[in-house]
């Protein structure tokens, strides 16, 4: 048997309750003795709800064992941009920084830049397994969102690697000329050095998505979730990432009464078998529905119950 790996990622559509899972294996994990560090990247930010407590943009401890941290991906990007602002400023005339200045702050709230910036700041929170965390545990956002994340270490890499050539082969044109006018002063270049150190986070990141972690894919008893699971599942398979379970979540007690929730049970008991029968060759889990929200510690900790498994198993 393998050795269970430290960072696992817990994905699905939106509402089915990764939050929830996500919450609860942390804690199992930390009740095991693992220090643990839960990641909130869904902009929801409704971990700190279900933990009873506020969490921010730094770890913090919630439990004994378990810290928790919510990323910002706006207030990261903030910072991402204007980090790049200053090395941009440092290695271009004044002329052009108004220029270079428009176009950063077009970027600011692009899509392609709150994920960069996002993926940066997780790139240093998984940094940390296996030396400060035993396990990290990320909630992560909706499916679309989450399978991006995961792909944009293996695009970025070569989007990276494309610009250090093209900024080495600029830089050595004004070597060369600098060295006709007979200036052989060398040059520092921070761009360089920015996307040269951006593009060894990326590498390792990407090891550690490969080599160290595992999805564990939500979904409930319902055709859209089934479908959309799915398709996670083959997108993950083609990126060469490692599955671990698939969690059936909201799965009705056979003790739930009356005549509409008996229907409800008949329908859900047709989704279960259709699970069952397309995901056969993965690891099934399945989660009880409780009578009321999961909404606090207390309540949390029958699904922690639940979910125990999954932490013997990454």
């Amino acid at each position: 048997m393998s050795a269970p790996r430290p960072v696992c990622f817990v994905g699905g559509k939106g509402g089915v309750g990764k939050t929830t899972v996500s919450a609860a294996l942390a804690r199992a994990h930390a009740a095991a003795g693992r220090r643990t560090l839960l990641v909130s990247t869904d902009p929801a930010h409704s971990t700190g709800d279900v933990l009873g407590c506020r969490i921010g943009p730094e770890p913090v401890e919630v439990a004994d064992h378990l810290e928790a941290v919510e990323i910002d991906p706006e207030a990261v990007a903030d910072a991402y941009v204007e980090a790049v602002r200053h090395d941009v400023h440092r290695a271009v005339s004044p002329e052009v920084r108004a220029t270079v200045d428009r176009h950063l702050d077009l970027a600011r709230r692009g899509a392609g830049t709150l994920e960069s910036a996002l993926l940066d700041r997780l790139g240093d929170l998984l940094a940390g397994a296996g030396t400060r965390w035993d396990r990290i545990v990320v909630d992560t956002a909706p499916t679309g969102h989450t399978l991006r994340l995961l792909a944009m270490p293996e695009l970025l890499t070569a989007w990276v690697q494309g610009l250090v050539r093209q900024r080495e082969k600029a830089k050595g044109v004004d070597r060369m000329l600098r060295n006709l006018a007979g200036d052989e002063t060398p040059v520092a270049d921070p761009v360089i050095d920015r996307l040269h150190a951006q593009r060894l986070r990326l590498q390792r990141l990407r090891e550690v998505l490969h080599d160290d972690a595992l999805v564990h894919l939500v979904l409930i008893p319902e055709r859209l979730p089934i479908e959309e699971t799915a398709r996670a599942l083959d997108s993950l398979d083609a990126a060469g990432l490692t599955v671990g379970s698939v969690v059936v979540n909201r799965v009705l007690p056979a003790e739930a009464d009356g005549e509409f929730l008996a229907q409800r049970r008949a329908q859900q008991a047709d989704y279960l078998a259709e699970i069952e029968r397309r995901f056969a060759a993965r690891d099934l889990l399945r989660v009880t529905q409780l009578p009321r929200d999961v909404a606090d510690p207390d309540s949390l900790a029958e699904v922690q119950r639940q979910v125990a498994a999954l932490a013997t198993r990454g």
